[in-house]
């Protein structure tokens, strides 16, 4: 995923042309409204105060509450960047930085083909927004360890800052596990040789004793409004110090693997101002049967999603880590390779997202070592290690589910995760310029690898080589992703095996035919930094708040449930509890006698997937009362289970994709409400829910099926828009959420929406 920074180059950042904007919240139906009457009309506006990354709409009625047709003016606002701008239809976008603390704009409205007649106005107060978030998205500090911490805002000039807490989560709770300094911030001016934004940083410091792993967050809020970034941090009492600022930086040369890279035309311009630009990570090395060694990466990273032409400069580090500096113009960059090729992703027989470009003798690490794969070094911090190759021949090996895989990419660094769906499905969006303004294709890849952890990826690691954390050896390369309601990033990768398949057949080396292999060494684990098993918090079963009407539903099939209490199969009660498959549904909890821990999966009795069309959950009894404190511990599915699932997602994926708007991705992976079966996965667009899931439980075959309810998947999570551009509701500069975008963990949804995927199920072969 490309990593967008909007202007960030000082020297494009004249007075008249800081081209600079988010996004941020969006404005729902909740927001307070505002009204001010007129003479002859009403204008109704959502908010009264936003930030600059936000846009809010007005809209006006006559006297008697008929929409009144208008024309909209903006005036005041700053001195130097001026009002903002609206649309015809009502939209305000606000300037792209303020040059105060705060400032007012004054909306006004006159009938349309009127405009002798007085006219009316209400006033809107906007304030700086993030420019850029807390960085780095997250680290890990041994005990007694330190790092500083920054996020940038639109403000150029004025005396406001950033505020800054140290929290044990995101709802800001107080932790006391180490300590933050007194917050710094820089400001810029308007005018002069180096116009800048205001840049805040704090120092955290570990504390001096870390019994065990731990997180604490950094939480960062800009004065005057509720905008929230975060930077987690990993306490571990391994002592690991890992920081991904080092994979943003200029190497010396010869550069490692997993750092910050792109092509040096991936960039944005207007009016001769360079607007906007991307980046993201240089994967890996390659050889091919002459010995000839090229790096890969993305596509969308190194060719700029089928726009660029071979011969094209690849640099370390990319322009989102130069200031937009192209090399050429300044300093700041190396030109390591030169673009050779890639599978065209507007070709229907290209089913990953690859290229590969050749290397400058001497530019790039020839063993192929990518940043903190290797060991522990004294002082804390990762050592640079090749990947491992021994076992494979540098083919890769295959991707299993369960499978704890590691990446190390340009934004969030070292981090570790488990392989959660295989055979995956997936549609994904690709625009033709940094700031996604103009939609390039759709397309749908098949047979990928679904990885999903807390922190294991955001934007900017789009071509991070994805390997076994168990003998370093390859395994995928990351292209796409994106953060789930329940604030866990889902990654997508593409078989390693499938990669370089399609580079030996489409990407041929001077015009021969050629194959070529991964450079490496021999095999090794990998140090792995996973966030998932700090501050993890089970959920205990209990009555969980359900509508009345999906209480209802579940209660009426409790009684048939009753029905499967039989000790001798190890079912000993049944009960009401929340499903984690299907969100916001209620499931029937048939609680079980623990399996021995020396059994395997295999030996668990055989528990239905649903019970008179509601979902079932499985939790061991852990007393004599017959309560369960915590979900069984995850174990991998039953193979015939697998087996199964997987042949109902190979005969129906297609159907299913285009079944249902809401539908991107199909794959299977583990159920959440049982473990020791598997799921068909469902990837759903949470912003396409009106209402209800699209399935029912009760699927042919009677498999289960997970929903992971998150934003629709493309390549470039992270963006911002040119000045007087409305800015979409999505993810700004990164993953990590505003408290704007917290109101989808909340959403509840009707039981379901009968009979849409029991037609595509049970269709003949």
């Amino acid at each position: 995923m490309h990593r967008n920074l909007k202007n960030a180059l000082a020297w494009l950042l004249a007075p008249a042309a800081l081209l600079v904007a988010g996004c941020g919240g969006r404005v729902s139906a909740s927001d307070v409204g505002a009204a001010q009457n007129l003479s002859s009309i009403s204008i109704q506006a959502s908010e009264t105060r936003i930030d600059t990354n936000r846009t809010t709409r007005y809209s006006a009625t006559l006297a008697d509450g008929e929409p009144a047709s208008v024309e909209w003016s903006v005036s005041g606002g700053d001195p130097t960047a001026g009002p903002g701008s609206i649309s015809r239809e009502g939209v305000y976008t606000p300037p792209s930085y303020l040059t105060q603390d705060a400032v007012t704009v004054r909306v006004s409205a006159v009938l349309t083909g009127r405009a002798a007649q007085p006219s009316g106005n209400t006033a809107l107060t906007v304030t700086p927004g993030f420019l850029q978030p807390l960085t780095p998205a997250n680290l890990s500090l041994g005990a007694n360890g330190s790092v500083t911490i920054s996020g940038s805002m639109t403000e150029v000039g004025g005396t406001g800052g950033m505020r800054f807490a140290l929290a044990s989560n995101t709802a800001g709770t107080p932790s006391i596990q180490g300590t933050l300094s007194a917050p710094r911030c820089v400001r810029g001016s308007v005018g002069g040789s180096n116009p800048a934004y205001t840049v805040c940083s704090v120092t955290y410091t570990a504390p001096a004793v870390i019994p065990a792993s731990d997180s604490v967050y950094i939480l960062g809020t800009v004065a005057s409004n509720p905008t929230l970034s975060w930077t987690r941090v990993l306490l571990n009492a391994a002592g690991i110090s890992s920081n991904p600022a080092e994979h943003q930086t200029r190497l010396a040369v010869p550069v490692p693997l997993g750092s910050s890279s792109g092509s040096n035309m991936d960039y944005d311009a207007s009016r001769g101002q360079l607007t906007d630009c991307c980046g993201g990570t240089l994967g890996a090395l390659l050889q091919d049967t002459s010995g000839n060694q090229f790096v890969l990466s993305n596509n969308h990273v190194f060719a700029r999603s089928d726009q660029s032409i071979p011969g094209e400069t690849i640099i370390q580090p990319g322009l989102i880590d130069n200031g937009c500096t192209p090399y050429g113009v300044g300093p700041g960059t190396n030109p390591v390779a030169t673009l050779t090729g890639y599978p065209a992703l507007s070709s229907p027989s290209t089913n990953v997202d690859a290229a590969i470009a050749r290397v400058t003798p001497g530019l790039v690490d020839p063993r192929g070592s990518i940043l903190e794969l290797g060991t522990k070094q004294p002082d804390g911090t990762l050592a640079a290690a090749a990947p491992g190759i021994s076992s494979t021949a540098g083919k890769g090996e295959a991707a299993s589910l369960g499978m704890m895989v590691a990446k190390s990419g340009r934004t969030t660094g070292l981090t570790c995760a488990a392989v959660s769906a295989v055979d995956v499905d997936v549609v994904v969006d690709y625009f033709t310029d940094c700031a996604e303004t103009t939609h390039s294709m759709t397309k749908t890849f098949t047979n990928q690898i679904a990885i999903a952890g807390t922190s294991f990826s955001d934007a900017g690691d789009s071509g991070a080589l994805v390997v076994d954390a168990a003998d370093a050896e390859p395994v995928g390369l990351f292209f796409a992703g994106g953060t789930d309601i329940n604030g866990v990033e889902q990654a997508i990768a593409s078989p390693a095996g499938d990669v370089l398949a399609e580079l030996n057949s489409q990407v041929p080396e001077s015009g021969a035919p050629t194959t070529y292999s991964f450079v490496g060494g021999v095999d090794h684990p990998v140090s792995c930094l996973s966030y998932d098993g700090a501050n993890s918090q089970e959920e205990t079963p209990g009555k969980p708040a359900l509508p009345a009407a999906e209480r209802e539903r579940v209660e009426a099939a409790l009684a048939q449930a009753q029905l499967l209490i039989n000790p001798a199969n190890g079912i000993v009660r049944a009960g009401i509890v929340a499903s984690k498959d299907h969100p916001g549904q209620g499931a029937i909890a048939l609680f079980v006698e623990p399996v021995p821990a020396t059994n395997s999966a295999a030996s668990a009795p055989a528990i239905p997937a649903s019970v008179g069309g509601v979902p079932t959950v499985v939790l061991p009894v852990s007393g004599p009362s017959g309560e369960s404190a915590a979900p069984p511990v995850a174990t991998q599915p039953k193979a015939a289970s697998l087996n199964q699932v997987l042949a109902i997602k190979q005969k129906t994926a297609a159907s299913l994709l285009k079944s249902h708007p809401a539908l991107f991705g199909v794959g299977v992976g583990q159920s959440l409400d049982n473990p020791s079966d598997a799921a068909l996965i469902l990837f759903v667009d949470r912003k396409k829910i009106t209402g209800s899931l699209p399935d029912s439980p009760e699927l042919a075959g009677g498999v289960r099926v997970r929903y992971i309810l998150m934003d629709r998947l493309h390549v470039t999570r992270s963006h911002g828009f040119a000045s007087g551009a409305a800015a979409p509701g999505g993810a700004c500069f990164s993953s990590r959420r505003t408290d704007a975008a917290k109101d989808a963990v909340q959403e509840q949804f009707t039981p379901r929406d009968p009979d849409i995927f029991e037609n595509q199920l049970n269709q003949p072969e």
